[in-house]
């Protein structure tokens, strides 16, 4: 998509999760750039009923809903979780013959399930936490792992449902806290090491774009919670104070990651560096895009800012959907620059 063209573009927040509000958030942040850019934004969300509903908060039919993103030229997805970043709402835009400058559906659906993501990485020799999952009704088992624990949800975002538990006695409830967050649930070893994130995105030429590595403050024992991501007291250091080897590492793991998980549009990978390398944490197909988000932070620091970064991921929108079945996989390509 020419950048200098004008275009109508759909960006479509909210979502019936628990994550709808920071999707909202994010949201009304890209609209914010789609319009400092010149192109006129049409927002619609999916509220928490699952009703769509325009900019002026009318509940829309959804032949109404289709028809408004069918009358746009691309579409912005803010979805995040279940039901919008697990590939659902990429399946609609598709089947819509909407171009979107997200990730396809496969990429979605692998992304948002941790434990097929566990099962991507180690085909790609990226390691992750030991785990077990418990399906729905399974008694929790800890057998052949190591306290502590972290207990999450296998689908989900935004931290939520997500508990660390020092030994096994504790274990039966947090699965229980965690299944009212969604079923099956994980659970991990605790990774201790520096939690490590970074972020790319396949430019308009093909070429891979990577963000600085930013470093999470987590105290010593917890994790990233939810309270900790939006109520203002994360502690983000751009670039992450890591040495050579380990954002060498940390970079070459996220690249592969985003081509064996055939992502597009940009997508975060949240790592812990341990004194044995990169260990997975999580993959991102729909990061927070606020504009004191992580990953606008991490290409900010590489001298891109918010506007800019919304232009580039507008950019490399086809400008119409391929029949070919495999729409939204990335090109075969090994270059990265930063």
């Amino acid at each position: 998509m020419p950048q200098h063209t004008r275009r109508r573009i759909a960006v479509i927040g909210g979502g019936a999760n628990d994550e709808h509000p920071v999707s909202l958030a994010s949201a009304a942040a890209v609209a914010r750039a789609v319009r400092a850019l010149k192109h006129t934004a049409v927002p619609l969300t999916i509220g928490e009923d699952g009703a769509w509903r325009d900019e002026q908060d009318t509940v829309l039919p959804a032949h109404r809903a289709v028809e408004l993103l069918t009358g746009c030229d691309a579409a912005i997805p803010m979805l995040h979780g279940v039901r919008g970043e697990d590939g659902a709402i990429a399946g609609l835009l598709e089947l819509c013959g909407v171009p979107s400058a997200g990730s396809p559906v496969r990429a979605g659906a692998l992304g948002m399930d941790k434990q097929a993501t566990k099962l991507v990485a180690a085909s790609l020799g990226i390691a992750t936490a030991n785990a077990q999952l418990i399906g729905p009704g399974s008694a929790a088992v800890t057998t052949g792992l190591t306290p502590p624990f972290v207990v999450k949800p296998a689908s989900g975002g935004s931290s939520n449902g997500v508990f660390v538990v020092a030994d096994p006695g504790g274990v039966a409830d947090a699965v229980d806290r965690a299944r009212a967050y969604g079923d099956p649930v994980l659970i991990e070893e605790y990774v201790a090491g520096r939690e490590v994130d970074v972020a790319v995105f396949r430019d308009r030429h093909g070429a891979l774009r990577l963000g600085a590595t930013l470093e999470i403050g987590v105290a010593s024992g917890g994790v990233f919670g939810a309270a900790e991501k939006y109520d203002g007291s994360a502690r983000f250091t751009v670039p992450a104070p890591i040495d050579a080897a380990d954002e060498a590492a940390v970079r070459a793991a996220a690249v592969r990651l985003y081509e064996g998980l055939g992502c597009a549009g940009v997508a975060r990978f949240d790592f812990f560096v341990t004194a044995d390398g990169p260990v997975l944490n999580e993959v991102n197909t729909a990061p927070g895009m606020t504009e004191r988000s992580q990953v606008p932070l991490m290409y900010a620091a590489t001298g891109l800012d918010y506007t800019g970064l919304i232009a580039e991921l507008l950019a490399a929108v086809p400008s119409t959907v391929p029949s070919s079945p495999h729409h939204g996989e990335a090109p075969q390509r090994t270059g990265a620059t930063a």
